[in-house]
């Protein structure tokens, strides 16, 4: 009798939360994780009392033991897998804490997760086109609005780290809700999964920001080629720095897209960038001064270590002794596989990465959005250097700061409609018709959303650019 070999448990895919208990209270954490296609794992942190989004963390699984490293923030969760995944079991440490911690598997509002699966009015496909650059083919989903057109449209570009093209965070999507109300508005969208992730080839990790422009402009093509899509009114929108992708994308030497709208675009070079979201998320988790500052001194004698070392294996022999001696809470092991992170060609590049080296040759108009809540990407940090460095240029630019907006461009929670009696996370309403209203007088849209049964556009409407009470413009 042959006897079969035991399955191999499932990856883990949703998220969880539990509390961390700190002097003078308790914080929420809430960890999603996502299965990459080439086995390995995308995984973010949200704090949502600290407005903490997206933040990336590292996962490692061997059997039912799970480790968690959150670099940004000095501290990692150690732990046991429980109950087929229901159960995250282990310890969290950070400067000064070391404390039991317990995830629960969070369960998703019903009507959340089934939100964007109602027939909507419009069309929507799934799509493949390939980058020529690399030969690979990715894949993801184009809606086109109700009527005949020609259309405008919009290639949405997700933020660092490797990303569904719906940017998702149970129970939020935030490019699937982005594009649900452009499409209704008339402007037709294309978003796709990043390399290595769904139904995209590709592996995310080798890949630089610069990389990550062909991406673009592969799928810039497939939506100028598209039926019912106008070719000379197709442009890109991009987050965090996706939107700094669609800048170079812009600034090349092809044919540039018809417009830009920057969501949260990095303005610091990558080094200062991470150097003060390193800070920042430190302090909001409870860390002292002197731990802030022994960290940055960590992280700068890493990036130090890093240009000085062109070969990676020496790089890496250097950064693992550096980091397991720095009193980081990082084993040999954890030490070396950031080492191996921070030495990876997207780590390299960003590093150096200068966002504002070639806005003099954007060939387009650009919109900047941020969000005052954003801890991630400092508006007055980030944006307000784009715009400079575009209007000195004799670029076209148009900047808002959008109160009360966090990162991943979620309108205030208090402004959150009630589903199941729990809040429940929106885009922005303000930063939706902000993009729409620009894009429209960019691409001379009909103004208001189309009806199904549309047989041609409106006349054009004249779109009020002046800032309401609830944002300010820079």
């Amino acid at each position: 009798m042959v006897l079969a070999a035991p399955l191999a448990p499932a990856p883990l895919n949703g998220q969880w939360r539990g509390p961390l208990k700190l002097l003078g209270g308790e914080i929420t954490i809430v960890i999603t994780i996502v299965p990459l296609t080439n086995g390995t794992y995308y995984a973010a942190l949200d704090a949502p009392q600290q407005r903490i989004s997206r933040m990336p963390v590292d996962v490692e699984v061997k059997d039912d033991d799970l480790t968690l490293r959150i670099e940004q923030a000095g501290s990692s969760f150690v732990g046991k897998i429980q109950e087929d995944g229901a159960t995250l079991t282990g310890t969290w440490k950070q400067p000064g804490v070391t404390a039991p911690m317990v995830l629960k598997r969070a369960m998703a509002s019903t009507q959340a997760a089934t939100k964007f699966k109602a027939t909507p009015p419009y069309r929507q496909s799934d799509v493949t086109f390939t980058n020529p650059s690399t030969k690979q083919r990715l894949a993801g989903t184009l809606t086109v609005p109700a009527g005949e057109g020609p259309f405008a449209g919009v290639v949405l570009l997700s933020d660092s780290g490797p990303q569904s093209r719906e940017v998702e965070v149970p129970g939020y999507r935030m490019f699937g809700q982005l594009a649900d109300y452009l499409t209704r508005h008339g402007v037709a969208v294309l978003r796709f999964d990043d390399r290595g992730v769904g139904k995209s080839g590709g592996t995310y990790a080798n890949a630089t920001t610069a990389d990550l422009v062909t991406d673009a402009q592969a799928a810039l093509a497939y939506l100028r080629n598209s039926p019912l899509v106008s070719a000379h009114r197709v442009g890109l929108l991009g987050h965090g720095e996706g939107a700094n992708v669609a800048l170079l994308a812009a600034a090349g030497a092809g044919r540039a897209p018809a417009f830009v709208v920057s969501l949260a675009g990095y303005g610091q070079t990558g080094y200062d960038v991470l150097l003060r979201q390193q800070g920042e998320i430190m302090r909001l988790i409870g860390a002292d001064p002197a731990q802030v500052k022994a960290a940055q001194d960590v992280y700068q004698r890493t990036v130090g270590i890093i240009r000085q070392t062109p070969d990676n294996a020496a790089a890496r022999t250097k950064v693992a002794a550096l980091l397991a001696g720095a009193n980081m809470g990082l084993d040999g092991s954890m030490a070396r596989a950031r080492a191996v992170q921070l030495t990876s060609p997207w780590a390299r590049y960003f590093f150096d990465f200068d966002p504002q080296a070639k806005l003099d040759k954007v060939q387009c108009s650009v919109l900047l959005l941020n969000g005052t809540a954003d801890l991630q990407v400092s508006a007055r940090r980030n944006m307000t250097p784009l715009y400079k460095a575009l209007r000195r240029a004799n670029r076209t630019a148009t900047n808002y700061k959008l109160t009360g907006v966090n990162h991943l461009f979620q309108a205030p929670p208090a402004q959150w409609p009630l589903v199941n009696a729990a809040p429940q996370a929106v885009f922005s309403p303000e930063a939706l018709k902000l993009v729409h209203s620009w894009i429209a007088q960019e691409t001379k849209l009909p103004g208001g959303p189309l009806p199904v049964t549309v047989k041609r556009p409106g006349p054009t409407r004249k779109v009020n650019r002046t800032p309401s009470t609830n944002r300010t413009r820079s």
